[in-house]
């Protein structure tokens, strides 16, 4: 098993009277990690709440009911708690019983697992977020050489841990990952009114990553209304496929204000939603693939470093641009992603209008280190 950083921290939250919950796309390990979470502990339950019998157990029950199902066990499981209905209300009621039980609960969406649980559980969980496997996580277990070496290979089939473990079948675990469990949540969630709709939206943002996105333009390609674009493109985010990057603006007029770049927590499933496996040399998109790689990767870190920091890029109506804009702590760290390694500096006017901005350029050679540290 390949150690993930969520773990010790998990473990550090046992036994302080709260529910633990963690999130995060289907396969990508939450399972996985629970078990280890639970592999000393012989006396736990474990709810698989895609069956229906086990949403049964929890769904419309009295706080007598519930004691009666945690009974004497030390640890319970709720997976893909997302399934139950009122699973915030469930929750509230199984914290405020105060047994010994740690609750540990997993969802693979948080269209309705986050609602539920922020309207009745509120103060009563720890959340977490799980993504694919890490490059910090990686080069932990095997080594940074290993994987600068596996580089293409992470920047074409991604970091899933099927596909991380498994090489050999990457292009169907992947395509099976795209086509079977990236809109089970989805195509069950009542806002879904059109399957192929959302089979097409998706594919047509997996073509534009690291460009900006257009609502109006896309609702013209897919010939729906603007509306619906937005919509779609929410609950995809609420399914953990793809992010929001925001445009960053203070100061000046000619900035873009409202922009955003969506990208995707994932290269393999970005590439197995256009079916384009080809190999670097024979790519177009090797900036793009740079891009969105180094992106979801920083996201994974500052969130299992628990390091408060917001991301947005920069750019003017001019297409001056800067690709990643991080604060933390009131300081800006601006990036710009390189494939190969080049000379870059700030644009001049964001420099003179951000004159307090540290840049540092991303690139083969030390991307390792911007992401282990």
């Amino acid at each position: 098993m390949i150690p993930r950083k969520l773990l010790q921290p998990i473990e550090n939250d046992f036994g302080k009277g709260k529910i633990i919950v963690m999130i995060g796309a289907r396969q990508v390990g939450k399972t996985t990690l629970f078990e280890e979470l639970t592999s000393t502990e012989d006396h736990f339950l474990l709810l698989n709440c895609d069956n229906y019998d086990d949403r049964l157990a929890l769904e419309a029950k009295t706080s007598t009911e519930l004691r009666q199902l945690i009974g004497n066990h030390k640890i319970v499981v709720i997976d893909e708690a997302q399934r139950v209905h009122n699973i915030g209300l469930t929750l509230k009621m199984m914290a405020d019983l105060h047994t010994e039980a740690q609750i540990l609960v997993t969802g693979s969406s948080s269209l309705e697992l986050a609602e539920g649980i922020n309207e009745a559980a509120t103060g009563r969980c720890f959340e977490y977020h799980l993504y694919p496997l890490s490059t910090e996580e990686l080069a932990a277990h095997t080594s940074e050489r290993e994987e600068k070496r596996l580089l293409e290979q992470r920047l074409i089939y991604g970091m899933y841990p099927d596909v991380v473990t498994h090489p050999e079948d990457a292009r169907r675990i992947l395509n099976n990952l795209s086509n079977n469990y990236l809109y089970r949540d989805l195509l069950t969630y009542k806002g879904i009114k059109k399957p192929d709709l959302l089979q097409r939206l998706i594919r047509a943002l997996a073509l534009q990553i690291g460009s900006e996105v257009s609502y109006c333009e896309l609702s013209k390609t897919l010939g729906v209304d603007k509306e619906t674009v937005g919509n779609y493109i929410d609950l995809l985010e609420k399914c953990f496929v793809i992010f929001k990057l925001p445009s960053y603006s203070r100061n000046m007029r000619s900035e873009i204000k409202k922009g955003k770049k969506i990208y995707f927590y994932d290269n393999g499933i970005r590439n197995a939603l256009i079916s384009n496996f080809s190999p670097l040399e024979l790519r177009n998109d090797k900036g793009s693939l740079w891009e969105n790689f180094i992106i979801s990767e920083r996201m994974k870190q500052n969130a299992y470093q628990l390091r408060d920091a917001q991301l947005y890029f920069w750019r003017t109506v001019s297409q001056q641009e800067v690709d990643l804009i991080e604060i933390q702590d009131g300081i800006m760290t601006c990036y710009e992603m390189k494939w190969k390694k080049a000379k870059a500096t700030l644009p001049a006017t964001f420099a003179q209008n951000y004159p307090e901005a540290k840049f540092q350029v991303i690139n083969q050679e030390n991307y390792i280190d911007f992401l282990t540290h």
